[in-house]
């Protein structure tokens, strides 16, 4: 008799639809509610809402069927999922998300870079949407105040940073008027009624913050200690870290990484070093002169690595094919980042460059930045989820991500390119190692301020001596051939998202171990290995958690 209980995918699914009835950032992310107007409500009452619909689905999931591989997958990765957030939720870490990256009050910008603009139907809900900005930043000031109130804040350094953020937000006519006036006249009467108004409420949440949240918070910790990193890091990793293993192996791969720049910098600029290599190559490296100029140069770096991979190194969809290179706008994060595309590829997948004030670009940091960001990178990941999403779920190709799974594969990617000979050039080759370096000091860093851990005293760096944000800025600068405000940005994001920035070196990581595993079992069973099936395969299993994904590729 055939089975009536639903499967763990069709529950997963069901789960994703619930989400964006609770947070409509949610469908437009996905673009499956494309006509709807509303904002998140990011208070305490709609956390509470989310977390009692999680165990709902929980308890449903302990009845579903499960039918295949991929149902086992997704059931394994729903009850992680639900299980983290719920954990999270309890110990009140809904009541700490103010950061420059990542945050509740970042959706009141980006929701509206992934809403349909092509026509004038589409401009109205946009004009909708903007008049409610007020209503929605009140409901996270609400959260903030439940923080204040029961002992659950972010530190100060956090609440400066997004307060500059969206002072860059208000400069001028302000970057919601900005987008408005790219919409129809048509409409023009409710757009800038609608840019207004939220404008007035980024100024009110703005006001309150630098007023009231940032002499409240003054002398916060910037480290969360053991048990809210651990916590923390379970959100990104899929998984529980042993925080000692990590570290030590974060110094490791550091030495290595640093010793094979050392070599790459004497290619560049025998007898300069590296920091003197770093200094030649922006003055005197390839640049390219313009915002406009960049992003077209970035677009054809995509589209030319699409043509080369495709069918050799990977096989790529045709809807994953299309890619945008976009300039990130105003009060963005200081480092480049990339948007998925919606479930119907209408809205398609977009890297952001942020131009931090420059109209200049060296090329030799640029090169293995977008292809993590973009191709083979996110792009290739993210959009064979989607394009695979009817076999999956929507769950697993979507809000069911693994930090570890998403930027381990992207940093797999820029050593991918590594070892195909992508980066040759010394100076291309020195910025992928400075930045698989900077992932290295990541992980040294990150856990290294939020636990208090102590510098090895092998080390010449403050040997003996307890990390803080001061020791982890000085450490990334002295280690890094990025700007100077970069950096700062860096160590902030660092200390308001636990545990996120170790997700890359340990999905990597996994990643590696993943395909040697692979190749090991094709050779004892005296089969080739086929990289190309394999990448294939392995971006098609949708997300995973991270002790889950280096035995589902080790598999293939």
């Amino acid at each position: 008799m055939e089975s009536t209980r639903p499967t763990a995918r069709q529950t997963a699914d069901r789960w994703v639809d619930t989400l964006a009835d609770l947070d409509p950032s949610v469908g437009t992310a996905l673009g499956i509610r494309p006509g709807d107007d509303r904002l998140p409500d990011l208070s305490p009452d709609a956390a509470v809402a989310r977390a009692d619909a999680a165990r709902a689905v929980l308890a449903e999931l302990e009845d579903a069927d499960v039918t295949d591989e991929d149902d086992r997958r997704c059931a394994a990765l729903l009850r992680e999922r639900l299980g983290t957030a719920l954990a999270l939720h309890e110990a009140g870490e809904d009541l700490v998300t103010l950061r420059p990256i990542g945050s509740p009050v970042h959706v009141l910008q980006s929701i509206f870079l992934m809403m349909p603009t092509a026509s004038d139907d589409d401009w109205a809900v946009v004009a909708r949407r903007l008049a409610r900005v007020p209503e929605a930043a009140l409901s996270y000031r609400r959260s903030l105040e439940s923080g204040l109130a029961t002992g659950h804040v972010s530190a100060a350094r956090q609440a400066q940073a997004v307060v500059a953020q969206l002072d860059a937000w208000l400069e001028g006519d302000g970057w919601h008027a900005g987008f408005a006036a790219q919409g129809p006249d048509a409409v023009r009467v409710d757009l800038d009624r609608g840019a207004a108004s939220a404008a007035e409420g980024i100024a009110e949440l703005r006001a309150w913050l630098a007023g009231t949240y940032l002499p409240a918070v003054e002398g916060t910790p910037d480290g969360v200690g053991r048990d809210r990193y651990l916590l923390s890091a379970r959100s990104s990793l899929g998984a529980v870290v042993d925080p000692e293993e990590a570290y030590a192996w974060g110094w490791g791969e550091l030495a290595r990484i640093e010793d094979e720049m050392a070599l790459e910098a004497e290619r560049v600029l025998p007898g300069g070093g590296v920091a003197a290599a770093f200094r030649y190559l922006d003055e005197n490296g390839p640049a390219i002169e313009g915002v406009e100029d960049v992003r077209v140069w970035l677009q054809d770096l995509m589209d030319r690595t699409i043509d080369d991979l495709d069918g050799t190194v990977v096989d790529v969809a045709t809807p994953v094919r299309r890619v945008e290179a976009m300039i990130a706008p105003p009060g963005a994060a200081a480092a480049p980042y990339y948007t998925r595309p919606s479930l119907d590829f209408a809205r398609p997948g977009r890297t952001w460059l942020p131009t931090l004030g420059r109209t200049r670009f060296p090329t030799w940091d640029l090169i293995s930045t977008w292809y993590h960001e973009g191709v083979p990178g996110h792009h290739l990941q993210l959009g064979q989820w989607a394009y695979r999403a009817a076999e999956l779920s929507r769950f697993q190709v979507s809000v069911g991500s693994v930090s570890a799974t998403t930027e381990g594969w992207a940093l797999y990617a820029e050593r991918l390119m590594d070892e195909l000979g992508r980066l040759a050039d010394p100076g291309t080759r020195l910025g992928y190692l400075d930045a698989q370096r900077m992932r290295a000091v990541r992980v040294v860093i990150d856990i290294g301020m939020h636990l208090g851990l102590a510098i090895p005293g092998g080390q010449p760096f403050h040997p003996g001596e307890r990390w803080t944000a001061e020791l982890g800025h000085e450490f990334l600068a002295a280690r890094s051939g990025s700007p100077a405000e970069f950096v700062a940005s860096e160590v902030v994001r660092y200390l308001g998202w636990p545990g996120q920035a170790i997700s890359y070196k340990l999905g990597e990581r996994a990643w590696l171990a993943g395909r040697a595993a692979a190749r090991e079992r094709c050779e004892a069973e005296g089969r080739p290995f086929d990289l190309r099936a394999w990448h294939t395969a392995a971006l098609s299993l949708g997300s995973l958690g991270l002790d889950d994904l280096q035995r589902e590729l080790a598999a293939l």
